[in-house]
């Protein structure tokens, strides 16, 4: 794929730092990378935002930012509210490809959940998807409740003829619950992809090299990496077994 579309089930669930580890494992794999952040929003001009984190952990990326608002809100209302104008979903997809003529992969980054607004017509991550004819990748909460939403935004997908290339759980805990152990037999069900890796909690604090040496041991070998969902779930969660029929990688 020359275009990966990474979207989260909401906030705060680890987006970026998925992002990362799917840019470090593929680097690692001898491929080269670019990042596409459309919109960032609630940060300052000057400050460092996802893309920048995103080169901080995984090394010689290439990046790029589009829009950038100072309010942590929805990319429509950060807009209206600063007065900058909006990004469009041609803008991102005339990035994405230029960026992809020129790397073997682009990993195009959104903000929040699929169809968080980007402008006042109401366009989504999910129509820039479509523009680019790419698959979305979809990174996931670890514990109760996440199964709902991984849900919706599986089912708009589909809704909108859209590939869901996987699942990534954003911030797999050191100590997980029940919840988040049987989360990893029934996430494939309910989103109807293969589970695509765990990135451990506190990922981004590691030492970047550590994180680089580290991101294709949390990723499954379609994202670059030599992570197994079986073994995975088989030993982190046994007493809740994978669904018969759930999609694999």
């Amino acid at each position: 794929m020359a275009v990966l579309v990474v979207t989260g089930t909401g906030t705060e669930v680890g987006k970026t730092v998925t992002t990362a580890a799917v840019a470090a494992a593929a680097l690692a794999a001898g491929r080269s990378v670019a990042v596409l952040k459309p919109a960032q929003t609630g940060v300052a001009p000057g400050e460092p935002g996802d893309v920048d984190e995103v080169v901080r952990l995984a090394g010689d990326v290439t990046a790029a930012e589009l829009a950038r608002y100072p309010e942590p809100l929805a990319p429509d209302t950060a807009a209206r509210r600063s007065g900058l104008p909006t990004v469009r979903v041609a803008e991102i997809a005339e990035a994405a490809e230029k960026l992809a003529a020129e790397h073997d992969l682009v990993l195009v980054e959104g903000a929040g959940g699929l169809l968080v607004r980007l402008d006042d017509a109401g366009s989504t991550l999910a129509d820039a998807a479509r523009l680019l004819d790419a698959p979305v990748l979809v990174v996931a909460a670890a514990g109760l409740g996440t199964l709902n939403t991984t849900a919706l935004t599986a089912e708009a997908l589909r809704a909108r003829e859209l590939t869901c290339a996987g699942v990534v759980v954003g911030s797999w805990p050191r100590l997980p619950d029940l919840a988040a152990r049987c989360n990893l037999a029934d996430l494939p069900t309910v989103a109807g992809a293969p589970l695509l890796g765990a990135v451990p909690a506190g990922a981004a604090a590691r030492p970047p090299t550590d994180f680089r040496a580290a991101a294709p041991t949390w990723l499954a070998p379609r994202l670059d990496g030599t992570w197994d969902a079986a073994a995975f779930t088989a030993r982190e969660a046994p007493s809740c077994p994978t669904r018969p029929g759930a999609p694999s990688a």
